[in-house]
Parts: structure tokens; sequence; C-alpha cells
């Protein structure tokens, strides 16, 4: 069945292998000073990916008493995490040359996760697990859990359910994809962000379900969009609309933390629609390759894409209010 949007090919764009002076530095010092991993601490956790997540990630994992090395091609986020008391270094090569019993990816989509699990990849042994906690492609998942698997080495796509500030919160789920023992081998650290643990399936299993969660969550920040413009346009109170649709059958827990967001056009981003539009073009592929019509979905595409094109792709994902306010002046407001 042919899709409404194209597919777009996963981009390309490469992993450089350091950032700024002072983390070049900030390397060069952690590796003078002789101590490895396990001589800092067992609790110790290597980050690669410090956006929006990554960050909220990286706080908790501190804050739980976890010492975090962590590395990201924005100079501005390594900083943030010194600010934060973890150890910037140079590169993900140089996470992983330290052998932390933990590495936990959050990047921005599958290829760059590939990407960066070849680059490290010759630096681990078996004392390292992979905890990947990239929103991409199941199949990828499987892929690079098998080619892992023949070193010995375990790799978990462990995908999170809510958004950046929700983990800072550690009110998220976590859906897990990999073999049970890796799973009870990284229960302690995930434990520090997640209210909720399942361990769902083999490998790639994680991703799927996160995409069948993401599918639902989208399609209800959608739905709440057009109602309460349909309020606002019939007369109705906004506000008032919100409490009702929140205290009645029609609740969904998106009216919490998004349905204010709309309400005030104030969309800083906890999660950025166009990353989600990333994911729902997976969502959209996964229904593709095992037969399961997905036409709402579609619909939901096109609709972030518009938004996307007019130039609110960075906003939070909230912002989906816009496809619904064409021919109105609404829509120059970008919150």
């Amino acid at each position: 069945m042919a899709l409404a949007v194209p597919l777009p090919k996963q981009p390309t764009e490469k992993i450089p292998r350091g950032v700024h002076d002072s983390h070049v530095a900030a390397t060069h010092d952690f590796l003078a000073s002789g101590k490895t991993t396990m001589e800092k601490a067992n609790q110790t956790v290597g980050l690669v990916g410090l956006g929006l997540l990554g960050t909220a990630l990286a706080e908790r994992f501190l804050s739980a008493g976890w010492q975090v090395i962590g590395f990201d091609v924005d100079a501005q986020r390594c900083r943030k995490l010194v600010t934060l008391g973890g150890t910037s270094l140079g590169s993900a090569r140089d996470v992983a040359a330290q052998q932390p019993p933990l590495l936990v990816l959050c990047l921005p989509h599958s290829g760059i996760a590939r990407q960066v699990v070849a680059e490290v990849e010759p630096l681990l042994n078996e004392s390292t697990m992979i905890v990947d906690t990239t929103t991409g492609s199941p199949e990828v998942s499987q892929d690079l859990a098998r080619r892992l698997s023949q070193r010995g080495i375990d790799y978990l796509d462990a995908t999170i359910a809510g958004s950046s500030q929700q983990a800072r919160e550690g009110d998220v789920q976590v859906m897990i994809g990999g073999r049970a023992e890796a799973v009870d081998r990284a229960r302690d650290l995930i434990s520090t962000f997640a209210r909720q643990i399942y361990h769902v399936g083999d490998s790639g299993s994680g991703a799927r379900m996160k995409l069948v969660v993401n599918h639902v969550l989208g399609l209800h920040r959608a739905v709440l969009a057009e109602a309460l413009v349909l309020a606002e346009k019939c007369g109705l109170d906004a506000q008032m609309t919100l409490e009702v649709l929140s205290q009645g059958p029609a609740y969904s827990r998106v009216m919490d933390s998004k349905g204010p967001k709309m309400i005030r056009r104030e969309f800083e981003p906890a999660a950025r629609l166009s990353q989600h539009l990333k994911d729902v073009r997976l969502i959209l592929e996964l229904g593709a390759r095992c037969g399961a019509r997905l036409p709402l979905e579609q619909v939901h595409a096109e609709l972030l894409a518009s938004v996307e094109d007019d130039g609110y792709g960075q906003l939070d994902n909230s912002a989906i209010l816009y496809a619904f306010l064409s021919n109105s002046p609404d829509r120059d407001e970008k919150g």
C-alpha cells in the first residue's frame, strides 16, 4: 500500500572525533589521572548524547550517586554536563576507552547510533554493556545486538516513553528488548529515572514498543490540539474546555503536560516536533513492513510535515496545534 508521506533515508551525518579545546583538555586530565573506571567507582556510566533527554538522564544519574563520563558533538552541551558534576571527554571513543560497566546512548536516530557503535566497538569488551535509549529502527537495534553479541557484548534497546522533563522527574516508562540477564544488570541504573520498567522481548522489541507508544501519544496530542481549536472557534473558553476534558471520560495524560502549552501558545521544547515527525515516519515504516494499516498516522504525518515546513520543527511537539490554525493569524505565533 502506498504511503501518503515518503519515507526518507536515514541521514548520514558523521560523528566528529572531538569538540572544543577545553573538552580535549578535560579528556587529557581525566586520562592522565591514571584511574580506570573501575578504580574510580563501580557506579560509573558512560553517556553519549547530551541533548534534551540525555542531559535529563545525566542529572538523574548524578543525583543517584553515579559518576557520569559523557560526550556530545555540541560543546555547549558538554559544558552543561560539567556544570552538573559530570566529566566531559573529547569523543565517544574516549568514553568507551574507559570501559564503563554501562554505556548509554541517547541519540537523535538510528543512523547516528550505528555510527557511534561502529566507532566505539573496537574499544569494548565483555565488561561493558550498551544501553541504547535512542528512538529508532527496530531492525537496526536487532542488527547491533546481533553483531555485538558475537564479541560477548550485551546491547539493550531501552526506549523511553515520556518527555525529557518527565525523565528529569523520574516519571517515565522504559521498554527494553534484549537478554533477561542483561536487563537485570542494567536495572539499577534505569531505575534512577524510570517509574516502570518493562522487559518486552528480544532485541528490537523495545524499539517496536516505543513506536507503538508514540503512535498513541502523537495522535492524542493531535486530537487534543484539534479539539482546543474547535472549542475556541465556536466560542468556548479554552481553559474551561481543557478542564472539562481532563475531568471526564475524554481524559488523556497528554492534557496535563501539553494542554496548557497549547492554550498559552508557549512551546519551549521538552520534545521537539521534528523529532516526533522522525518517529512517525518510523511508525509508518513499521506498519508497512508488518502489514498494518495506519490511515490516522498517515494524516498525522502530513500535519506534522506541514508544521515543520512552516518553521516550527524545533518547538515542542505540542506545536502540532499550528496544523489546525491555517488561514488564521494565530499561525504566525511561534510561541
